[in-house]
């Protein structure tokens, strides 16, 4: 039995700060709190995380939590994380020390890894099983880098000295005080180790990465008691660890997006588009992915998802700042960008990191061009926010190009184009991206009150995990649209703007070749 004093604790573990929210037995907010951490950039195209910083980041976000919602540790009665996925971790299992800095998912260091094995001609295999493609952005690379890397690893993990894990599992680790090594089946398919179809570690994949087995986490649900805290300052031993899932999947889930057919976008660092596809993989032939969206628990049905994924969207805005110093802080851009009517002929591709879905170009690298003696910093900030629609309207094109294969067809239940759209992120918050989102991608906007969508997710699995809810049904009024907007450009200004960004994007995809 629960009690309506009962809290849930959602830790929401993000590429450049960590957020806790506690929210009732009715799903209602209490508290929040974010906890921004460094970034390191070593060399070029690598983007690294002190795995302390991480940690120490997420306790502060507690204490925070707890202190605005005016609650104790004690009232927590369950725990539900969500994270950034991809992100990839190594560390010692009898003393928890990580053997170097985590890898980030934007990191891009094993390019010439993945180009290898594809030239060896292993992506087919690796789309069949996986659902993914051969691409830096994957943990896999990173763990086979971290072995190669640092000296005398391959052999540790050979003896079963040294531990794997994507961010969740190493925040259930330090949670439990070491007890638990699991990881959730969002997470696990975005290793390029998991089947699919099984939700099961491949063997196959397991050679081709040159991963042992012996170092790799147990596979989870996303609603079931995975550990109990131990040792955590501020927490008493034995919360239930109860709601696991990667940041899109407890996104996706955050929104209600429980039905087949059902999108969600969420611009955070990135920009990730999601489309639940029902309990059969659809395989994406337009440069999507297809992933494991959530399976609850053991013995219930796996639901999949295809996806679309922008490495850079906040992340440009957070250069506009950090980088280029023409914007004090990320609230400042939206009213920058309005004050000129568009942007000027300005077009700027934020391949900091490469590029993602659709094209999969890792040696593709950032470009602002259409910059005259005219040109302002209101003209780059109206740039970078057209830029984070624009790439998510490629996302939509190609999720719509998708729908024309059998399978997804029948999972869209015959429709032909998307229609609507729910969107989250702290860029949601952006008035003129969901005014130029909507026209781009031809689609109805939908966003919610509370855009912390996946810190929501994460409450929402705990929810179930932890006995506070029935089933998915008894979760649908923890979130509910709060503004739509629907497409207001005139079609052929949509037209020129979509051609003048598919340009740009043919340049920064050439300019490493000089073009």
């Amino acid at each position: 039995m629960t009690r309506k004093t009962d809290l849930i604790l959602a830790i929401d573990q993000g590429t450049t700060g960590s957020t806790a929210v506690v929210v009732d037995a009715e799903g209602n907010p209490r508290g929040r709190a974010n906890v921004e951490f460094p970034q390191h950039f070593p060399q070029p195209g690598w983007v690294e995380h002190e795995p302390q910083d991480i940690w120490g980041s997420v306790l502060h976000a507690i204490g925070l939590a707890l202190e605005r919602a005016g609650a104790k540790g004690s009232d927590v009665v369950a725990i539900g994380i969500t994270n950034q996925r991809e992100t990839t971790l190594v560390w010692d299992r009898k003393t928890g020390e990580p053997i170097h800095r985590a890898i980030v998912w934007q990191d891009r260091r094993t390019a010439e890894q993945c180009a290898a094995l594809r030239a060896r001609g292993a992506e087919p295999m690796v789309r069949a099983k996986t659902g993914l493609v051969l691409d830096p952005y994957f943990s896999g690379t990173k763990i086979a880098w971290l072995l190669d890397g640092v000296p005398g690893a391959r052999a540790r993990a050979v003896a079963g000295d040294l531990a794997f894990g994507t961010v969740e599992t190493y925040l259930v680790h330090r949670l439990t005080g070491g007890a638990a090594h699991v990881t959730d089946v969002t997470n696990a398919s975005r290793t390029l180790l998991l089947d699919l179809a099984t939700l099961s570690w491949d063997d196959e994949m397991l050679e081709l990465l040159g991963v042992p087995r012996v170092m790799l986490p147990r596979v989870v649900g996303c609603a079931e008691e995975v550990g109990r805290t131990r040792g955590v300052p501020g927490l008493p031993d034995g919360i239930v660890i109860a709601g696991m899932a990667g940041d899109q999947q407890a996104a996706l889930f955050g929104q209600t997006c429980f039905g087949i057919g059902d999108v969600k976008c969420t611009y955070g660092t990135g920009a990730f588009v999601l489309m639940n596809v029902g309990s059969t993989p659809v395989a994406s032939r337009h440069g999507l992915l297809t992933t494991a969206a959530w399976k609850l628990r053991e013995g219930d049905a796996p639901v999949y998802a295809l996806e679309g994924s922008a490495f850079i969207a906040g992340a440009a805005v957070q250069w506009l700042r950090d980088g280029l110093g023409i914007i004090g802080s990320a609230s400042e851009v939206e009213a920058l960008a309005r004050s000129v009517p568009d942007t000027g002929g300005v077009a700027f591709v934020p391949a900091l990191v490469g590029l993602g879905a659709p094209y999969w170009d890792a040696d593709a690298r950032g470009l602002i061009c259409g910059i005259t003696r005219g040109t302002t910093r209101a003209h780059l900030a109206r740039a970078t926010i057209d830029a984070i629609a624009q790439q998510t309207a490629d996302l939509v094109e190609a999720m719509n190009a998708d729908a024309g294969s059998p399978a997804a067809d029948q999972a869209r239940g015959g429709a032909r184009s998307m229609k609507r759209m729910r969107v989250d992120g702290g860029a949601s918050a952006n008035g003129l991206l969901l005014e130029l989102q909507a026209s781009y991608a031809g689609v109805l906007v939908e966003r919610p009150k509370d855009i912390e969508t996946t810190a929501r997710g994460a409450a929402m699995l705990a929810a179930l995990g932890a006995g506070f809810a029935s089933d998915v049904e008894a979760l649908r009024g923890w979130s509910k649209p709060d503004v739509a907007v629907q497409p207001g450009l005139d079609a052929a200004r949509v037209e020129a703007a979509r051609a003048a960004w598919r340009l740009a994007v043919a340049r920064a995809r050439s300019s490493i070749a000089g073009g």
